[in-house]
């Protein structure tokens, strides 16, 4: 052995239990709360609860390794399945309850589940699905349960300590959460128990989540943002939780008044929505310390809106296959880097490449490239796509972005949203926020459609509050603020923007929508 070398000790393959130590380090503290009932949980409570779970999942025969599908919305429940699965090992396969029953059946069908847990809203779905789900052990309700089908209140006869703790390794999967994809079923990225822990480290660390924090949790639990903005984080340090069904507008000025809740995410339409409410000026956001977006890039005027209220609103950056928090940008720079998503967290290295795969300098434009404990190791029973996605260690986004002088990165949008038209790339996201600085329009998307002369032109679709709205006006005042290969060739008037199941505008569609027309 030479000097200075030491023996490398094997890996090890510890895994917190993450309510355990947190029910034994304050177990009076209330860390979540039922919104629509109001009932308040503490740590010690959710704990049992979850231990009740899991010991009730083990003896159904679910071990280690083994796929619990979860067909609900937001509910007490489901968290204590999620957790249930982690102090046992099982994989929590997460149900997107906006696909349809065939797209469900595909993405079932690919995953085997031995156990599928769902709700009376989704039951007929469930009936549905039954004659094509041979690897499903047990149907369990969370509700009244359907003939044969087992309920999960038989839970609350399980012993309130975990009977069998499995060994865990941080590579272990946690759970799989579904990211759309242009073909095909949607991919299920893989988060790992390492994955959800660094992400937490991460946003302790960088955002400064403390104890004293409260957040709501209006994200739905299928999408990775459900637990990993602010629920895992806020367990980590003992902070509160407060659990809604889904994002509701009366909920959210409710949960501002009494709700005690210092920091709030939502996606840029969620936003658009808050500020559109009569509410909206009379609001006290005097408690917030922290309002940020993501899941697109945030148009500048609602952004503005939010300072011009003293409020700290910044945009953030996730991806599925990246856990969820990825950047930070300090309170003291928001308004000096306008558009920027700030500086990568702690545990995070970042990077922006050319076509031809070498690094970019400061303000170049490329993709951006990620990598760290918290991306994810690939997609479920994909390795090709997980060889496409994953190269060398580096997750590459597909999103474009640059980074400047003081390291600080802003993300333009995504390469398949970017179109070219006449040679001049053009991305939607800049385009969009200038339409939402016109007086009459409150919600608004720009697509590439095809053009045989420039190849493509963009096509706006608008949701505007006046009749007096003009077409003419308005491009007018587009023309005053961007390029003319920029300017949208047709506007389109909708009621409402069609939106993805998280709540962003479904450009996929209105690509459709534009090239048929």
């Amino acid at each position: 052995m030479g000097a200075g070398t030491v023996n490398q000790p094997q890996r090890s393959n510890y895994v917190t239990d993450w309510l355990e130590k947190r029910a034994l380090l304050t177990p009076d503290r209330v860390g979540i709360v039922d919104w629509l009932s109001g009932e308040e949980t503490t740590f010690a409570q959710w704990n049992a609860r979850a231990n009740r779970t899991a010991n009730y999942l083990h003896a159904l025969g679910v071990a280690k390794g083994d796929l619990v599908s979860v067909y609900s919305s937001n509910r007490m429940e489901y968290v204590d399945v999620f957790f249930a699965c982690g102090k046992i090992g099982a994989i929590l396969h997460n149900l997107n309850w906006r696909l349809t029953v065939h797209e469900l059946a595909g993405i079932l069908d690919e995953a085997a589940p031995q156990v599928l847990v769902y709700t009376e809203e989704w039951a007929e779905s469930v009936e549905q699905l039954r004659p094509g789900l041979a690897s499903v052990r047990h149907f369990v309700a969370m509700d009244t349960p359907r003939g044969s089908d087992r309920s999960l209140a038989e839970r609350n006869e399980s012993s309130p300590e975990l009977v069998d703790r499995s060994d865990l390794h941080p590579d272990d999967p946690w759970g799989i959460y579904y990211t759309g994809g242009t073909t095909g079923l949607p991919k299920g990225a893989v988060m790992t128990h390492g994955n959800i822990a660094w992400n937490s480290i991460n946003t302790v660390t960088t955002w400064g989540i403390t104890a004293d924090h409260v957040a709501p949790l209006q994200l739905p639990l299928f999408h990775v943002g459900g637990p990993n903005i602010f629920l895992m984080p806020l367990v980590h340090v003992g902070g509160r939780t407060i659990l809604c069904r889904e994002f509701d507008m009366d909920q959210t000025f409710d949960l501002l008044d009494r709700g005690g809740i210092t920091h709030y995410v939502g996606v840029p339409t969620m936003f658009q929505m808050i500020q559109q409410d009569p509410r909206w000026e009379t609001a006290d956001f005097s408690r917030l310390a922290l309002v940020i977006s993501g899941g697109a890039p945030c148009p500048l005027p609602i952004m503005e809106r939010f300072w011009d209220r003293g409020i700290d609103f910044k945009m953030g950056y996730g991806l599925t296959e990246a856990t969820g928090n990825n950047f930070w940008l300090p309170q003291d720079r928001v308004r000096e880097k306008v558009g920027s998503v700030g500086i990568p967290v702690i545990h995070a290295d970042m990077k922006v490449i050319g076509e031809d795969g070498a690094t970019l300098g400061p303000n170049r434009e490329g993709e951006l490239l990620i990598r760290g404990p918290h991306v994810t190791p690939g997609y479920w029973m994909k390795p090709e796509a997980t060889a496409e996605t994953i190269k060398d260690g580096w997750l590459h986004t597909g999103d474009m972005a640059l980074v400047d002088d003081d390291g600080c990165f802003t993300v333009l949008g995504r390469s398949k949203d970017m179109f070219i038209s006449g040679g001049e790339n053009v991305y939607p996201a800049e385009v969009e926020s200038v339409m939402l600085s016109h007086p009459n329009v409150t919600e608004a998307a720009l697509v590439g459609v095809p053009d045989e002369k420039w190849g493509e032109v963009g096509a706006a679709y608008l949701v505007v509050d006046s009749g007096d709205f003009s077409e003419d006006e308005f491009l007018a005042f587009m023309g005053e603020r961007v390029a003319r290969y920029k300017l949208p060739r047709s506007v389109t008037l909708l009621d409402e923007l069609p939106l993805t199941a998280i709540g962003k505008i479904d450009k996929r569609l209105l690509a459709a929508k534009g090239a048929g027309s």
